[in-house]
């Protein structure tokens, strides 16, 4: 019986022996470029908020078309109205 007391009581007392790692909390695309974003109208008539650079990419059709990337809403690439 004191064998299974002994057991039961450092079951009890080692978990708050070993230290614990503190949670990392999640780090968003936002967060990581806070800073140097741009405001730019989307083909779509909405003003997004992106923090990549300006890329010319080339549509389906062979066209070419601006595309601001990194956006606040979370979109990779937004297509802009020239």
């Amino acid at each position: 019986m004191k064998a299974l007391t002994l057991a039961l009581l450092l079951s009890l007392a080692v978990p708050q022996l070993i230290p614990q790692k503190p949670l990392r909390e999640p780090v968003s695309t936002t967060a990581k470029h806070a800073k140097g974003g741009r405001w730019y109208l989307a083909a779509t008539g909405h003003a997004v908020y992106c923090y990549g650079p300006v890329m010319t990419v080339p549509r389906a059709n062979g066209d070419l078309q601006r595309v601001a990337t990194f956006c606040r809403n979370g979109d990779a690439v937004v297509p802009l109205k020239d």
